[in-house]
């Protein structure tokens, strides 16, 4: 279960998973569509030329420093093909994957989710639900 908990800084308290930040919205959405854009085999200064924005503006926007406006990411996903709704599936699905903690018990599970429920032991109960 070392993997659901982290520790803090010059402190020895475990962190459960379910109480780190989430990810950024524009740090996921730059994966995401530089992930899109290498995976149709596409550089940055064709899709920036298409979309009608600067490449330095759109390698930010990858990166996950800067958070493009509706009319932007509109220009952007155009330019790859996709639409507003593919890229917030897409996006969607990777914050929903990374919220899932990871649990290692005997040997290392990926995906699996510890159940809620707490014998009367009062330790957890792990069931590997998928």
């Amino acid at each position: 279960m070392g993997d659901t908990l982290r520790r803090l800084s010059g402190r020895g308290d475990p962190v459960p998973a379910a109480s780190r930040p989430d990810e950024l919205w524009r740090s996921v959405l730059g994966s995401y569509l530089r992930s899109e854009r290498t995976a149709q085999g596409r550089i940055l200064t064709d899709i920036a030329a298409r979309a009608g924005v600067s490449p330095q503006y759109l390698s930010e926007i990858e990166r996950g420093r800067k958070e493009p406006s509706s009319e932007i990411l509109s220009a952007v996903t155009g330019a790859l093909g996709l639409t507003l709704l593919d890229v917030a599936r897409g996006v969607a699905l990777s914050l929903e994957e990374a919220a899932r903690p990871v649990v290692a018990v005997g040997g290392i599970h990926r995906g699996a989710r510890p159940s809620a429920t707490t014998p009367a032991n009062g330790r957890p109960q792990l069931r590997m639900v998928s």
